[in-house]
């Protein structure tokens, strides 16, 4: 077989067991698996994950929100049912097994700021030659417009055998808020972020990088027009580190 066609050929399979994978998603392998674990409780069916693990064939990240009762008007608490789950060999999704797992209690809140979306972070986190963690992201969007608020926020899970480690739990990434009249007088920050993982190591793990951008405006009014106001944008790094259980942030600045 020539080169080009052996290219095409494995750039045929890689696709059809992309197709294949988000089949599995799409036929319903979330559902199976809620009524599977939790027959008498509700799904937030809005905002439940069913991804393929990205570069490990065969595997799924289910993440199943699961509402509790409240006793406060306006406030909805989650419990997380986060899964890695391994298709079977014939593609069968009735026959999926879990293979990791983490039950996390209680773990989300939703009130005046919403959960908008809770999304795979299909980064390749490296943490050691044989470990690899996966992320969640939780977005959440403020109801104000006076207070206008909206953030994103990371945790990391490794499969520890058939439980799955948080190894890292709501790391901000990024982050917008401001106060206005809703005219023209007010001030806003914008934060963004980005995490990767570091040469050196902590008790086994890679450590990693937080590198963040802010900037703040500011809007006031002249003569007809409002005028905005950019502040200087400034650059930040940190280092996290693995203590064992969780990745802590370290104190003082990253070396780039």
């Amino acid at each position: 077989m020539h080169r080009l066609p052996r290219i095409l050929f494995a750039a045929w399979l890689l696709a059809g067991s992309g197709i294949a994978a988000h089949a599995a998603c799409d036929t319903g392998l979330a559902e199976r698996m809620h009524a599977k674990l939790h027959p008498k409780r509700a799904l937030d069916h809005e905002r439940a994950v069913c991804e393929p693990w990205r570069g490990v064939p065969g595997r799924f990240i289910v993440v199943l929100p699961l509402p509790r009762p409240s006793t406060e008007p306006g406030t909805t608490q989650f419990d997380l049912d986060v899964l890695v789950v391994q298709q079977a060999d014939n593609g069968n999704t009735e026959r999926a097994k879990i293979v990791s797992r983490l039950f996390d209690e209680d773990v989300l809140t939703e009130d005046a700021v919403r959960i908008s979306e809770i999304r795979v972070d299909g980064a390749r986190y490296a943490l050691a030659p044989d470990v690899r963690a996966f992320g969640l992201r939780i977005l959440r969007q403020g109801s104000s417009r006076a207070n206008p608020y909206s953030n994103e926020s990371l945790a990391l899970y490794v499969p520890q055998g058939p439980k799955l480690a948080k190894v890292l739990d709501g790391l901000e990434l990024t982050l917008e808020q401001g106060e206005w009249d809703t005219n023209c007088t007010g001030s806003f920050e914008t934060v963004r972020g980005s995490l990767s993982v570091a040469r050196s190591g902590t008790g086994g793990y890679a450590d990693l990088v937080l590198r963040q951008a802010r900037s703040e405006s500011r809007s006031s009014p002249l003569g007809d027009e409002c005028v905005t106001q950019e502040q200087r944008q400034t650059f930040k790094s940190r280092l996290l580190r693995y203590d064992g259980t969780r990745y802590r942030l370290s104190k003082g600045a990253a070396a780039d």
